[in-house]
């Protein structure tokens, strides 16, 4: 009995060790040919900076190894982006087998709706947000005041943005799924409003590091998303009520 157990975590634990190592090395493959092109991934990173401020082409560095960590920073994030499908295979392939069938097209239909939100926010960071947040900021300059923008900071403010607003766009997702699951009651949401409105307020500000003009840009469409959750909400719930 003891010896039946030993095999059987000593197999799972080897599947599980397999399949991180294909994850990894799927990253890794990502990351060397995204290195391959890393000096047209900062020209793409560098477009909200162009419409935001036509003028401001170029960036600068001020350290001999910054624009290579930069470049590796760049290439990294691109090869955890491009290696995430095979991740959530991986982890798919080795907990598939202990999961029934409704749970497989839940876990599904998680993963999807996680990913799309996720994806939405970013691209909003991009298009929407980053260029108006760069105007502004960039609006100080005059004859006395010359923007110089470091590679590094640029790259890691655009990251983070666009980190920040993909995670937000999770929020109506996390509601359904609390209310699907049961653990708040009818109404909850649309009850606490306006206490969920100032954690939104405080949230915004906290993701965008204290940049007022981007922590509104990020609560204005959380505010709509969070409606938006109260009225997906809803639906779910008189789904399981006609289900039940």
């Amino acid at each position: 009995m003891t010896e039946g157990l030993s095999g059987f975590f000593s197999q799972h634990l080897r599947e599980l060790r397999n399949r991180v190592l294909v994850s990894f090395l799927a990253i890794l493959v990502a990351t060397l040919i995204a290195y391959a092109f890393s000096e047209q991934l900062v020209r793409f990173l560098m477009v909200p900076l162009i419409t935001g401020h036509p003028t401001l082409a170029k960036l600068v560095y001020t350290n001999l190894t910054e624009a290579f960590v930069s470049y590796m920073k760049v290439s990294l994030l691109v090869g955890l982006i491009a290696g995430f499908p095979v991740c959530c295979y991986e982890l798919w392939m080795f907990i598939a087998p202990g999961l029934h069938r409704h749970e497989r097209r839940l876990a599904q239909t998680v993963v999807f709706w996680a990913t799309a939100l996720f994806a939405g926010g970013v691209v909003f960071a991009y298009w929407v947000v980053l260029p108006r947040t760069l105007a502004f900021l960039l609006s100080f300059a005059d004859e006395q005041l010359e923007p110089l923008l470091r590679l590094d900071a640029y790259l890691t403010f655009v990251a983070r943005t666009s980190m920040a607003f993909g995670l937000a766009f999770e929020v109506p997702f996390l509601m359904v799924m609390v209310a699907k699951a049961g653990i708040v009651s009818k109404g909850y949401f649309a009850r606490q409003r306006k206490y969920f409105y100032l954690a939104i307020l405080v949230l915004a500000f906290l993701l965008t590091a204290g940049d007022i003009l981007s922590a509104i840009l990020l609560a204005v469409p959380l505010f709509g998303l969070y409606e938006a959750g109260i009225l997906i909400s809803r639906l779910f719930k008189g789904k399981l009520k006609a289900e039940g």
